[in-house]
């Protein structure tokens, strides 16, 4: 027997990726929001963000180490940084430091390693610590700066949002669609709102580069986007008052939600034909809470309804076995 066989187990070939990898890629895709932010809020979009990375890095250390008793740490692998970031991203320029600490405790604790780390999560962590803060503290979480204006961290002066002038309009407000940022404002980022949201632009280059890398599949965040643009558009040629689909698209937080929150691995589903469902579900819930809603905005929440629905949406779409007989 000149030649020799080794037999292994399943898989025989490993495809290069890692927590690590993954979640560093999808940070370098984030920069181009972030410097954006940093261009528009100036010190206050850089406070907020290290604030946030820092408490989010450091909770995750101190839980795992003194609560769950493990010598190894998970701080180094991206996911508590990636966390922080898009905690960051989903707050205003203004916000205390000491409520950006409440959030990412609840982020880290409450999101996250309450139910036993990273891949054990139902809910994304970083939602869980925004929406949080958004019922806990309303008015500082609801106070926005206005773009450009490079002012100092606590005497930032604040307006409206264009997702508030939007629920303005659809509560009788004539003039409210009419003092709205134009599109191509919309598009780059000179309006006011959370720091990681504004501009569209930016979070596109973003989907590209995860794209190209193989971070992520189109099927969430394309299905979400031409949701979204489809029901605010029938919604828009039914009564002008309601906001055009492209405001829709560029304004808030669903470029945000869409290509870096919904596509999270953990809790997203698994299969293609389930991640279309979760896509278009999540875009219409999205337009039918800034619509009708208590709250202007409404990704947040719909991906968070949604993330409760990813077991179910897992199980329907669960692939054929091999050799299956299909029962008549």
């Amino acid at each position: 027997m000149a030649n020799k066989f080794i037999v292994s187990l399943s898989p025989h070939v490993h495809g290069g990726d890692s927590v690590q990898k993954n979640m560093y890629g999808v940070i370098i895709a984030l920069i181009p929001a972030l410097l954006v932010s940093l261009f528009i809020f100036g010190v206050g979009a850089a406070i907020v963000t290290l604030t946030s990375v820092a408490a989010c890095v450091f909770f995750e250390w101190a839980i795992t180490k003194y609560i769950f008793k493990r010598e190894r740490t998970t701080v180094l692998d991206g996911s508590a940084a990636l966390t922080g970031i898009l905690l960051a991203f989903n707050l205003p320029s203004n916000l205390p430091v000491w409520i950006i600490i409440i959030g990412a405790l609840v982020a880290i604790g409450i999101g996250k390693m309450t139910f036993g780390g990273l891949g054990c999560n139902p809910f994304n962590p970083a939602l869980v610590g925004r929406v949080f803060l958004l019922i806990s503290f309303p008015v500082q979480m609801t106070s926005w700066p206005v773009a450009g204006q490079w002012t100092s961290y606590t005497d930032a002066e604040t307006a409206a949002t264009p997702l508030a002038l939007m629920k303005q309009a659809v509560h009788g407000d004539a003039d409210a669609l009419s003092q709205l940022p134009s599109v191509m404002d919309l598009f780059l980022g000179n309006n006011p709102g959370c720091i990681g949201e504004v501009s569209a632009l930016a979070l596109l280059l973003g989907l590209a580069y995860m794209l190209w890398k193989k971070i992520i599949s189109w099927h969430i965040p394309v299905s979400i986007l031409v949701t979204v643009f489809v029901f605010s558009g029938l919604m828009h040629l039914a009564n002008p008052v309601y906001a055009s689909p492209l405001q829709h698209l560029f304004t808030g937080g669903l470029m945000l939600g869409a290509i870096f929150m919904a596509t999270d691995y953990v809790t997203s589903p698994m299969t293609h034909k389930g991640m279309i469902i979760y896509g278009v579900a999540i875009g219409f819930l999205t337009v039918v809470i800034r619509t009708f809603g208590a709250y202007p905005e409404g990704m947040s929440f719909a991906i968070l309804i949604m993330n409760a629905f990813t077991p179910l949406i897992n199980t329907y779409c669960k692939p054929k076995r091999f050799g299956e007989v299909v029962k008549k």
